[in-house]
């Protein structure tokens, strides 16, 4: 397993082509936040805007529907319940299903239709709850172009790999087994591609807070809606979350998610100019 090289990310992160428009750089769709946890899809969502994605859609209870407008208002939102849903979820570049969805029947009906709608080409992002639904129910996921995004909790239900016995080597084994890439978070992330093994040699304890595994869902889909699906851009979408908060923490002894995602275009124009 090496170290995401710094390089990466400048060679990810580049100047935007003069001849562009919003559909120039993707379209995300992240499905979650049930009536509790609205602010889990909120903030998916704002990482997806701000890391630079051309369209961002929301897929959330109805409930969120004034929070949402008034913290993203460059985003859309579709009611989790409209069945022009599954219309749109074949539309997107990538799906981001899981933050704040719940894990009652709404949300394992919301997975298993949003499983069996993507398409081959389309980049899934599985997080959270989904993940948890999907370990509890033994639902198969055959889609090879996934990424799965668990803290070490939810790659325990989803792997059956305790957390005092998850090493790169375990982690490596069980990531084999399940397709796409796989991405453990922890103290040093650690990611699991279909090619090769990374570790994210950047932190800080001061990420501890809810919802920052949220805010790098929402990163990742930006990233890869723009730059295309390889090890370099899931590489370099991981590497910037943490580099920014990096930089944020530098000035603040907790970073919130909100924080991050509002520093995170700076740190972007200012790498793309390097």
């Amino acid at each position: 397993m090496k170290d995401i090289p710094a390089s990466w990310i400048n060679d990810v992160v580049t100047p935007r082509p003069a001849d562009s428009y919003k559909g120039t750089f993707g379209r995300v769709l992240v499905i979650g936040g049930n009536a509790q946890f609205g602010g889990a899809a909120i903030m998916a969502a704002s990482g997806a805007v701000y890391a630079g994605a051309g369209l961002v859609s929301v897929a959330t209870a109805a409930v969120n529907r004034t929070a949402l407008h008034a913290r993203l208002p460059e985003a859309m939102i579709i009611p989790d319940d409209d069945p022009q849903l599954l219309a749109l979820i074949p539309t997107v570049d990538v799906v981001a299903i899981g933050p704040g969805l719940g894990t009652d029947e709404r949300a394992a009906r919301l997975l298993t239709q949003t499983l069996a709608a993507v398409a081959p080409q389309q980049c899934l992002i599985i997080d959270g709850s989904a993940i948890t639904l999907i370990a509890q129910k033994h639902l198969a996921v055959a889609h090879a172009r996934t990424l799965w995004t668990p803290h070490q909790m939810e790659w325990q239900r989803l792997a059956g790999i305790p957390i005092s016995q998850q090493t790169p080597q375990t982690n490596q084994a069980a990531a084999a087994n399940l397709p796409g890439t796989v991405i453990v978070k922890s103290h040093r992330t650690q990611l699991f591609t279909p090619t090769g093994s990374y570790r994210n040699p950047l932190g800080t304890p001061a990420m501890a807070t809810g919802g920052m595994g949220d805010t790098l869902v929402g990163i990742l889909a930006g990233f890869v809606a723009q730059f295309g699906l390889n090890d370099k851009t899931v590489c370099a979408a991981v590497y910037a979350h943490s580099a920014v908060a990096e930089e944020v923490a530098k000035r603040n002894y907790v970073v919130l998610p909100s924080m991050l995602i509002q520093a995170l275009p700076a740190y972007m124009h200012q790498v793309a100019e390097a």
